[in-house]
């Protein structure tokens, strides 16, 4: 008998070591590239419109609900340099979006299978769309009607001068709640398809998700009757949405019947061996 090689235990370490390495460097110029891209996108918005059109954009849904002649002020000194930069690097993450889930996408793909990468593709592509989808909802419906409703109800002796680093922070918190309200399709299919509900279990939990859209959106919203429709109305749709998406979803990326029965030849010949052992021992 062979002794046992002593450094059998270091060179299976060893021969793992490599590809784990190599992986960290597949990572790391992955972000490299994502960042490039940002950073991109970020000199290119500086150049136009630049920081202040941007910022004048963002601004426009409440301005144009505020009293007359009244503006948005800055209350600290760097106020009106800073946050028009962070507006900017904010647009420039969402024009980089693509190139960051590709970079995401092109890491993680070679490790699924072909049946995976059905499912994981278009599902990155239509989070990112259902993602832009609920910013722009938010920007183009729900902070002019929040905006119109809430100068409505002030009383005439306060004029209205919002803070620029104040708005900025509430409409950022509204965009990435409505972004991530929009992401409920993707959710459904997720859970769906690998197994953690049923569709009909999600037919039967209909109705306490309406409910709970009523609640989060009482909780993550202004005050006002307007937002919290314009974000628990959506969110009810795209969960319908998300069910008949989920039954077409589960029905294109199962895995094929060769993937499923590879498990059944290694099973026969055992059986065989016990049948045919149970045969020799027969008279």
């Amino acid at each position: 008998m062979n002794a046992p090689d002593p450094n059998a235990k270091r060179d299976e370490l060893e021969g793992t070591e490599a590809p784990f390495v190599s992986h960290l460097v597949e990572l790391r110029d992955r972000l490299i590239r994502a960042f490039i891209a940002i950073g991109i996108a970020f000199g290119a918005l500086c150049l136009w419109p630049g920081p202040a059109g941007l910022y004048d954009f963002l601004a426009a849904p409440l301005v144009m609900h505020l009293p007359k002649g009244a503006t948005l002020i800055a209350t600290n000194v760097i106020s009106p340099i800073l946050v028009p930069l962070k507006i900017t690097l904010m647009a420039a993450f969402m024009v980089a979006l693509p190139v960051v889930l590709y970079q995401v996408w092109a890491f993680v793909a070679p490790g699924l299978y072909s049946h995976e990468k059905k499912l994981v593709l278009p599902l990155v592509v239509s989070s990112t769309i259902l993602f832009v989808a609920g910013v722009a909802f938010c920007y183009y419906l729900v902070i002019p009607g929040m905006s119109k409703f809430i100068q409505a109800f002030a009383p005439s002796a306060i004029t209205a001068a919002p803070d620029i680093e104040q708005y900025f922070g509430f409409v950022l918190t509204l965009f990435l709640v409505f972004g991530i309200a929009f992401e409920v399709p993707v959710a459904v299919i997720v859970l769906a398809r690998i197994g953690v509900v049923s569709i009909e279990q999600l037919k039967k939990f209909r109705g306490y998700f309406v409910v709970a859209s009523f609640i989060v959106s009482a909780v993550v919203t202004p005050p006002d009757v307007i937002s919290q429709l314009a974000l628990a109305v959506p969110m009810c749709i795209l969960y319908e949405l998300g069910i008949i998406a989920a039954q077409i979803f589960i029905k294109k990326t199962q895995a094929p019947p060769e993937a499923a029965q590879a498990a059944e030849p290694a099973a026969a010949p055992a059986t065989g061996s016990a049948e045919d052992k149970g045969a020799a021992g027969s008279p």
